[in-house]
């Protein structure tokens, strides 16, 4: 047979009717083969960032925190002479346990940034004194304003000459002059029978900062204001103070209403409610652009305990104010009258102050109702009230032998956080 000339495919030569092996197949997109590269890249490059923010946001808290835990001051100088006498110190009664009293002190310092005020430089005094009075369910606080010019026994303190004064009938407003912060401490606790368990002091300087770091606090001027010495020019109505406005109507005296300390306190009081009102208002306690500049201007303003100088024990005491509505926070005056021997000055009326101490002592709410209203029931506890207080008399032991229903809480003058001055006019 002849041979066939036909050439044939070898016999490893892929068969005609598939692709060659070396081609990809006529469906195959041409992009296929790189779309899971490219995703497991973009997964991490995402992965990538989002470490990177993180680390970020962690660095740039903890550079904030580093910063507003440095603005506090530690007074370790006032901690240092309390503990010297922590024997002579009240302890807490067994139904206040869990309550806590901070005794906000505002200084009329008059070196540094707050010489341009006048006075000698270097000598200060409690302007402002309120103690402040957490209650230990934390769902009602109080605030007792304590008269500068109310007549107290001051017990022996320390000078800042390391010497030390003798136990004095005095205004209770010279207490800091004496002896400083501890001084006026111990001097709240001898005529109250309440354990301090902090305190907090501001200047003018601090005062200002905090009220324009939360943008001004608005007032209600019932008649136009014009006092030099104030540094005040207002119109009637509603006004939102600033920082020197907002400091010249908190310490203005001769020149509005009847010039007394008591009505200068209320205003004090009110001025503190609408801050409150406020602040809550305006969500600042939970919208971080707002709230950092108001706690780099407190934690910059303020001088405290060691148990209160630290961003978190700020914060702490921050959420526990936060949790209490406003019309659970009051605030009111202790009881006062003018003084029997010198009508400049004031002596506190019993026994409705020591009713009030007793009160707080034992963490009970103390009720209240406008000022100038007549009271509905019970003991009137306003400035002319029960005649009987001996001069000077300012300890808790005289506050309750004063009469035997001491320990009954009347209703006192005073105000809520919740109502707005401006509106009851």
């Amino acid at each position: 047979m002849a041979e066939d000339d036909t050439e044939h495919p070898p016999t490893d030569t892929p068969p005609t009717d598939g692709p060659p092996a070396d081609r990809p197949p006529a469906d195959a997109s041409p992009g296929g083969a790189g779309r899971p590269r490219r995703r497991r890249r973009w997964l991490m490059i995402t992965a990538g960032v989002v470490a990177f923010l993180l680390v970020a946001t962690g660095v740039l808290l903890y550079v904030a925190y580093r910063k507003l835990d440095g603005n506090i001051r530690t007074d370790s100088a006032t901690d240092r002479l309390l503990a010297k006498l922590e024997a002579e110190r009240p302890s807490r009664t067994a139904g206040a346990r869990g309550a806590e009293n901070i005794l906000l002190i505002g200084s009329d310092d008059r070196s540094g940034s707050n010489g341009s005020y006048g006075g000698e430089a270097g000598t200060q005094r409690s302007d402002t004194t309120i103690l402040l009075h957490l209650a230990a369910d934390r769902k009602h606080a109080t605030a007792v304003s304590v008269p500068r010019d109310v007549m107290v026994s001051v017990p022996a303190c320390e000078k800042p000459d390391g010497t030390r004064s003798k136990p004095a009938l005095m205004q209770f407003n010279w207490a800091f002059e004496t002896g400083g912060p501890a001084c006026s401490i111990r001097t709240v606790e001898q005529l109250s029978g309440i354990r301090i368990d902090h305190y907090v002091i501001v200047d003018f300087s601090g005062f200002k900062t905090i009220v324009d770091a939360i943008g001004g606090v608005d007032v209600c001027v019932p008649q136009p204001i014009h006092d030099k010495d104030a540094r005040l020019d207002l119109p009637a109505g509603r006004q939102t103070l600033h920082g020197e406005q907002a400091l010249g109507y908190v310490r203005a005296r001769e020149s509005l209403g009847d010039g007394s300390d008591t009505q200068r306190m209320g205003r004090q009081q009110q001025f503190l409610a609408s801050l409150i009102r406020k602040v809550e208002s305006q969500g600042v306690l939970l919208n971080p652009a707002r709230l950092w500049p108001v706690l780099d201007a407190a934690t910059s303003s303020v001088r405290a305990d060691g148990g209160l100088s630290s961003l978190g024990a700020l914060y702490d005491l921050t959420q526990d104010l936060r949790g209490i509505p406003t019309p659970n926070v009051v605030f009111l005056t202790a009881p006062r009258r003018p003084y029997r021997y010198d009508s400049d000055r004031d002596e506190f009326v019993q026994p409705q102050t020591g009713q009030l101490f007793t009160a707080l002592r034992d963490d009970r709410p103390v009720s209240v109702r406008p000022p100038g209203s007549t009271p509905s029931t019970g003991a009137d506890a306003g400035a002319g009230a029960s005649p009987g207080a001996t001069p000077g008399a300012g300890s808790a032991e005289a506050a309750t032998a004063a009469s035997p229903s001491a320990t009954a809480s009347p209703t006192f003058e005073g105000r809520t956080a919740d109502v707005d001055a401006c509106a009851q006019h």
